[in-house]
């Protein structure tokens, strides 16, 4: 009975998966239709305005000629006019000299006679006549504005669809996910030297399987790429994974995506959590600050946030967008608890934990002080650290400790032991929790440079643990651990010499 209930059950699992795969399917299938109507509605679009654009450019061209052609005319007929005006003049004055030279043909006096003719023979002399050119200045010829458009109008006839560019390649051996950042390569299938650039698309996901439809963020969209290489800096990983897409462009036509590849790009991202903190601490997601008022008239803070301006709360945001990691208990799904019935941490132990545990794995985060903070410790600690415990003072916690008040110090502490630290504090401090080789690091953020390191073997889950007096700090996560500290923690074999004090094994 019980066995067949098993396998009933796993058939009713592959079934529920199998649907669900369906329907995912399906959802693609229906987001595809709808983007194949948009699109042709847009293409078709383009198309007309092309058209236009070059019934336009005819027109344009079809007015100059018109126009070069109505010129050319002008400027012949008003050489023509010109000449023939001259001619006509040049023959009415000629007629009436025939004339006269005719009618003195008839004079009888000598004299007068020889008079006339001398007349007629300096009117020949000047006359417009015989200075004029008897050939036309232009001719009617218009063939130098013939045009022949054979050449064009089988350009015309040949139009067709631009080549689009085929889909590109994603090489995931190539592509790289270091260091909160991520470098995608890719390359074409085939040689083409009409691309003119590349367009990168990712979003961040949860699942590690094929994009979805559903439930999905938007795509993010980065363009005019000219390589086939592209990397994203500066991330925050609050998922576990990152789908990526890329798509060819020539100059009119962007080439359908590229098989999507997903990346890993998980990370430990945690929030502080305000249920375990000190009454005389007040605490907001990734920042904690000192509150001497001990949460008077912040009863109803957790409910609503209604304080969650306040200026005396330094608004450092850890980059994340709220997708809580399979282990980590949100803090919103919490009930609201009132402030004041807290008795996680009570006395002198200012302190707050994480709320999410580390079981596994290798995992880093950063914390930045206030410059007027004037104590503040940072570190690990087991989920039964007692309510008065300080942390570094158990044999449960490992911490380092800095105090600005009265003197400088800069500690290592655990189990009551402390180990001064001859280093510079840094501006900011990032952790190394390396929970199966039983290692917790301490670096400096910006430079990397190694501060202390614990060596132990972790007994139970630990959770991340601050401690603040007079001051503030803020939490960053979502960090993958940085190249630099995998580095150094392959040849770092623990701090030397007095070092080996603190490193205990704690059962």
């Amino acid at each position: 009975m019980d066995s067949q209930k098993e396998a009933l059950q796993r058939i009713i699992s592959t079934l529920a998966n199998k649907n669900d795969e369906i329907q995912n399917f399906i959802d693609t299938l229906n987001q595809t239709l709808k983007g194949v109507q948009e699109n042709s509605s847009n293409v078709l679009s383009e198309l007309d305005e092309e058209f236009d654009s070059l019934y336009s450019i005819l027109d344009d061209v079809k007015e100059s000629m018109i126009s070069s052609i109505k010129q050319e005319q002008a400027r012949k007929s008003q050489e023509l006019q010109s000449q023939l005006s001259q001619c006509n003049s040049a023959l009415e004055n000629s007629e009436e000299l025939l004339e006269f030279a005719t009618r003195s043909l008839d004079i009888k006096e000598a004299e007068e006679f020889s008079k006339a003719a001398r007349q007629i023979k300096d009117r020949v002399t000047m006359a417009s006549a015989f200075r004029l050119s008897l050939k036309p200045k232009v001719s009617d010829n218009m063939t130098h504005l013939m045009v022949d458009f054979s050449q064009e109008r089988q350009m015309l006839q040949t139009l067709k669809f631009l080549p689009v560019p085929k889909a590109p390649e994603i090489d995931p051996v190539e592509c790289l996910v270091a260091d909160n950042s991520v470098t995608v390569a890719w390359r074409m299938p085939e040689e083409d030297n009409k691309i003119d650039h590349f367009i990168l698309e990712y979003r961040k996901t949860n699942f590690d399987g094929l994009p979805r439809v559903k439930d999905e963020r938007c795509w993010e969209i980065i363009d005019n790429i000219k390589g086939t290489e592209y990397t994203l800096p500066g991330l925050r990983f609050d998922s576990k994974y990152m789908n990526f897409r890329v798509r060819a462009c020539n100059k009119a036509v962007a080439g359908e995506c590229s098989d999507p590849v997903t990346l890993e790009t998980k990370a430990l991202n945690f929030s502080l959590d305000n249920s375990s903190s000190h009454l005389n601490l007040r605490v907001e997601d990734t920042c904690v600050e000192w509150d001497p008022t001990g949460g008077k008239g912040q009863e109803t803070k957790i409910k609503g946030k209604e304080n969650k301006g306040s200026a005396h709360v330094t608004s450092l945001r850890k980059h994340t967008s709220g997708t809580p990691s399979p282990k980590r208990t949100s803090v919103g799904s919490r009930p609201p608890a009132v402030r004041g019935s807290r008795d996680r941490f009570t006395g002198e132990s200012y302190t707050v934990l994480g709320d999410t545990t580390i079981e596994s794995g290798q995992h880093y985060w950063e914390v930045k002080a206030q410059k007027d903070c004037k104590s503040y410790s940072v570190g690990v600690a087991y989920k039964t650290l007692g309510k008065f415990d300080q942390l570094g003072k158990t044999n449960t916690s490992w911490c380092i400790h800095v105090n600005n008040w009265l003197q400088n110090t800069f500690v290592a502490k655990h189990n009551n032991k402390v180990k001064a630290l001859d280093v510079p504090v840094p501006e900011r401090i990032g952790v190394f929790c390396d929970f199966d080789g039983g290692q917790l690091s301490f670096y400096d953020a910006n430079s990397k440079q190694l501060l202390y390191s614990f060596k132990t073997k972790f007994a139970q889950p630990v959770l991340p643990g601050f401690m603040v007096w007079c001051g503030g700090l803020s939490l960053s996560t979502g960090m993958q651990v940085p190249s630099a500290v995998r580095t150094l923690q392959k040849s770092e074999n623990g701090m030397t010499g007095s070092s080996s004090s603190l490193n205990i094994v704690t059962q």
